[in-house]
């Protein structure tokens, strides 16, 4: 069984048991959190597709880590004329880990 959810701005493909990295989410260590923006749902040849949510199907995760990425680095330069500024962002983010997916 696996389940398309969106977060953040984006969608990810789970499973019971899984790790899934997404966008900063509120809560603590420990926390237990619902999905419920559950775009599709899969198991064994049933498939059903939301339009644009599946009504009634939701995920549960427990939060595994509160952190932030690697660092990406912008640089940006003007030829001949001395101009160079360097900056970098480091995106938080919630580590999950998927415990049920209920419909």
């Amino acid at each position: 069984m696996y389940a398309i959810i969106r977060t953040g701005g984006k969608q990810y493909q789970v499973a019971p048991g899984e790790h899934v990295r997404v966008e900063k989410l509120g809560g603590e260590v420990g926390d237990t959190v619902e999905l419920a923006d559950v775009l599709m749902v899969a198991d064994g040849a049933a498939v059903q597709v939301g339009q644009p949510m599946v009504s009634g199907a939701k995920v549960t995760a427990r939060i595994v880590e509160q952190g932030k990425a690697k660092k990406v680095l912008i640089f940006k330069k003007k030829r001949r004329k001395g101009y160079q500024v360097k900056n970098g962002h480091r995106q938080m983010y919630t580590a999950l880990e998927i415990k049920e997916i209920a419909l």
